[in-house]
């Protein structure tokens, strides 16, 4: 299943703003009783059919995938090419500027997604690559209590999960998460699931593998790490295994349960 939800996010400095539409959102139902509703974000350049198509083969009866697709809109590191992205970016480094309004836009859609979920079910967000660069500023803005602007987050989140890719504005993460005790608080007891490629050529594994040391040390306890010797950027069956049981232990899945 797919729809248009016809959203828009702007980007821009000063005066010079320009709004991009979202695209496509592809739903994978729940085949048994619907427990958990996880948001998941393509990579740079893909959309949310491809993931739907892999998402749907998992053995999780019980969890619901919506998988949006980015605007499309220049991205620096294509110097200015259009191409789907959740957020700008011109080189995958620590060092680089980060696109926060763009980071905030497409947390906020991914959190308006999730705003229409049955109170009852559990939500999540995982990503790959740039997906989950957006996953793990979701996770931030979480434990934060807000999004990198200043607006109240919304979400209750019970996981995320981010796949070969990295921790968008990490510099400051430590003093932000330890300005309050409420913060503390939530970023200690949330679970995250990290996992990066030691062969990966385009987000390199040792960026990966930073992100998950600056999360566990700015307060994130609740953290898994996993790395894959000679997995490049894409995922493997013992990659998705995995996945699927640790997604099962931290939502309580029970299995199948057809209604």
């Amino acid at each position: 299943m797919s729809y248009n939800n016809g959203s828009s996010m702007s980007f821009g400095s000063g005066n010079v703003r320009r709004a991009f539409e979202f695209g496509r959102t592809h739903v994978v139902r729940p085949k048994g009783e619907h427990q958990a509703t996880i948001v998941w974000l393509h990579g740079l350049g893909d959309n949310g059919s491809s993931w739907s198509q892999i998402l749907e083969t998992l053995p999780l009866p019980n969890i619901k995938w919506i998988c949006p697709t980015a605007p499309t809109r220049p991205v620096a590191i294509f110097g200015g090419f259009p191409s789907t992205a959740w957020f700008d970016v011109a080189e995958i480094s620590e060092d680089a500027a980060d696109d926060l309004e763009g980071l905030d836009t497409s947390a906020a859609h991914i959190a308006n997604l999730l705003s229409t979920e049955p109170r009852n079910v559990k939500l999540g967000i995982g990503g790959f690559s740039m997906g989950a660069a957006t996953a793990l500023h979701s996770a931030t803005c979480h434990a934060l209590g807000h999004y990198g602007n200043g607006n109240v987050y919304p979400i209750n989140l019970s996981v995320v999960v981010a796949l070969s890719g990295w921790l968008p504005c990490s510099r400051t993460l430590k003093n932000r998460i330890e300005a309050s005790h409420d913060c503390i608080r939530r970023a200690s007891s949330f679970p995250l699931f990290l996992c990066h490629g030691r062969g990966d050529d385009v987000v390199a594994y040792e960026y990966g593998e930073k992100s998950a040391r600056t999360l566990s040390s700015a307060g994130f306890r609740n953290l898994s790490f996993r790395s894959y010797n000679g997995l490049g950027h894409y995922t493997i069956p013992e990659e998705t295994d995995e996945v699927c049981s640790w997604l099962t232990a931290n939502l309580g899945l029970e299995g199948y349960r057809f209604n």
